[in-house]
């Protein structure tokens, strides 16, 4: 009986193979392209130019404003340490700010900074064996001997963080931008010479190579 059922299966199984597929593959005709795509260029295809940094001669204050002042560093401070550092890669002040080739942006504002410092500490009974100090009547063996024991102070710090931004004048499009931090400490002084090392460390990546 199972002989028999195994071999009415089989057939059957045979007789399906038989069958025509049911399914037919059909393919669709690709539209032609619109008349205008034989004489357009896709751009999009193509890497962008590099930026030529060299046309790029006098510049201007992003909307006619300086920068904002802080509590640490004033807007005058501010807009003088940019401007001679601009000064010095080359670029001047425009006479008819709406004609610059350059609109400049920066701020000033503090920062948490969390900072590590390790420090080695020897220790004279910490360690593996060898020969240690014993009191004050000399030396002993078996144990002991200086090793390095390492800790890590961990501790907040306050910084200033200093930002410039160079936009195209014609586009408006951002061609640069760069920061540094400084310390926040000191006296009006020590400030005023830390805000003009921040903007000069800044700037010290323009124009980009």
């Amino acid at each position: 009986m199972k002989r028999r059922l195994a071999l009415l299966s089989l057939c059957l199984g045979l007789a399906a193979c038989q069958s025509p597929n049911p399914y037919r593959a059909v393919s669709a005709a690709i539209p032609p392209a619109p008349p205008q795509a034989a004489n357009a260029i896709d751009m999009s295809a193509y890497p962008a130019a590099p930026r030529d940094y060299g046309r790029y001669r006098n510049w201007a204050w992003l909307n006619g404003q300086l920068p904002p002042g802080t509590l640490w560093a004033d807007s005058a401070q501010l807009a003088e340490a940019v401007s001679n550092g601009l000064d010095q890669r080359g670029l001047r002040p425009s006479q008819n700010p709406q004609a610059a080739d350059l609109r400049v942006a920066a701020d000033a504002h503090a920062e948490t900074r969390i900072r590590q410092v390790r420090d080695d500490y020897y220790d004279p009974y910490y360690g593996g064996s060898g020969v240690g100090y014993y009191g004050g009547n000399g030396y002993r063996n078996g144990y002991g001997g200086y090793a390095s024991v390492p800790i890590v102070r961990t501790y907040q710090e306050q910084v200033v963080v200093v930002r410039i931004s160079l936009f195209d004048a014609r586009s408006g499009q951002p061609v640069w931008s760069a920061s540094a931090e400084t310390a926040s400490g000191g006296d009006q002084s020590t400030r005023a010479k830390a805000l003009r090392q921040a903007v000069q460390q800044a700037l010290t990546a323009y124009p980009p190579s």
